[in-house]
């Protein structure tokens, strides 16, 4: 584990990487701890620096991402607490707003999970086409979207509940239906699917 945090912090600092792994394992014996520290307590830790700490948050993030899609797959959705977690994996912390697509077949199993865009601080711009390419091209039967809160308040905005009444739309078309909304926030999780969603024009 050390030889491979050396790898990703590369070489370039004052303090040997190999050196700068070993004192991080130490305090950090869990790498999924590390990605969650604010990237000037990163900085500030002998040996980092700013490249050496973006490098390593930008490598915790992509392996944390990447075994929480996995562990996904497969798993059926019945409603909103099934996908309780990995929205909290996905999108617990964040300061921008992170538009997701989880992606169904037939049976509501979990195809795919794919970050769809990152917005700014207080909006998420999406476009119904970027949501429902992927569900083509997997052939998806199904779909749940999520986006989360940085505000941390999950209550659905009119804006929230315009994009669902429009991706609704496009999903019936597609023939590929649209099974909820999630809006997560500061431990909240809001299904507008529950909330009231939106009557189709």
């Amino acid at each position: 584990m050390g030889e491979l945090l050396a790898l990703v912090l590369g070489p370039g600092g004052v303090v040997p990487a190999r050196d700068v792994a070993r004192g991080l394992l130490e305090r950090y014996p869990e790498p999924s701890d590390l990605v969650r520290l604010p990237p000037l307590v990163l900085q500030g830790m002998s040996g980092m620096g700013r490249a050496r700490a973006a490098r390593l948050r930008a490598a915790c993030e992509l392996g944390f991402r990447l075994a929480g899609a996995a562990a996904a797959e497969g798993t059926r959705v019945r409603g909103p607490e099934d996908l309780a977690d990995l929205l909290k994996r996905e999108l617990g912390g964040l300061d921008r707003e992170h538009f997701l697509g989880i992606y169904l077949d037939a049976r509501h199993r979990i195809l795919a999970v794919e970050t769809v865009s990152v917005g700014t601080l207080n909006a998420s711009l999406v476009h119904p086409r970027e949501v429902f390419r992927s569900a083509v091209g997997l052939q998806a039967a199904a779909l749940v979207v999520a986006h989360n809160h940085p505000s941390g308040c999950a209550r659905p905005s009119g804006e929230d509940l315009e994009l669902t009444r429009r991706l609704s739309r496009c999903g019936n078309l597609l023939g590929i239906e649209l099974l909820d909304h999630l809006v997560v926030g500061d431990g909240e999780l809001v299904s507008i699917r529950e909330y009231g969603w939106p009557d189709p024009l």
